[in-house]
This record gives structure tokens, C-alpha cells and sequence, in this order.
């Protein structure tokens, strides 16, 4: 059995919908006594859903983060959680004239590393 604490917070407010030039929306969630305390904050990316009669959620998706597996002068490799593996590259812009070169050199030190690891 979980023994997880669930905290609920009931709020009177109100909810300001407006729609940005770019095409976003944005919430805004005003409560009509607001103090310090009533709710923990946070920032959080997740999945938001307005219903046309007002209701509103949210919930918070889990961030996935694992070191990386290998990690290159540029390049690094991660196996995900989620059955995703990911390979992230970064340069400094002002060697952006030796992307080529360094992408090479450090995708093949990748290539030996799984080649020692049995891939």
C-alpha cells in the first residue's frame, strides 16, 4: 500500500483566459483571498486541459534525467527510462567553424566506446 501524502487545496477564484498574437494561450488563476502559504509553488512542464464549462487541470509530467552513459568532449549518450536513447552534441558557437571535424572525432570515440561496451 502507498503511503504517498496527497495534499488537496480548494480554491474560489477566478480564471482569466487570453489568447497571445502568437496563437498561445495564457491562464491565469486568481483566488479571491489570496495569502502566503495556501498553495506550493511551482514550475513544472506537463499537460494543461480547459473544458468549455470552465474546468480546469493540470497534470505535471515527470522530467526523465539520467547521466549519461558516455560522455565525449561534445558529444554525450544517454539510455532513457522512457526506451529513448538520446545522443546530445554542443559546441561553443565560436567553433562553429570546426563542427564537421569535432562532430567526427567525438561521434567515433562514441562508435569505439560501444564497440568495447559489446554493440
Amino acid at each position: 500500500m502507498s503511503s504517498k501524502k496527497q495534499k488537496l487545496v480548494t480554491l474560489q477564484a477566478e480564471v482569466a483566459v487570453s489568447q497571445m498574437e502568437d496563437g498561445m494561450r495564457y491562464v491565469q488563476i486568481m483566488p479571491e483571498n489570496p495569502r502566503v502559504g495556501m498553495v506550493t509553488p511551482f514550475v513544472a512542464n506537463g499537460r494543461a486541459q480547459m473544458l468549455s464549462n470552465g474546468t480546469f487541470d493540470f497534470v505535471q509530467r515527470k522530467r526523465i534525467r539520467k547521466k549519461p552513459e558516455f560522455k565525449g568532449k561534445y558529444i554525450s549518450l544517454s539510455f532513457g527510462q522512457d526506451g529513448t536513447d538520446r545522443i546530445f552534441f554542443g559546441l561553443p558557437n565560436g567553433q562553429r567553424d570546426q563542427l564537421r571535424v569535432l562532430l567526427m572525432e567525438d561521434v567515433m570515440r562514441l562508435v569505439a566506446y560501444l564497440e568495447e561496451q559489446g554493440w
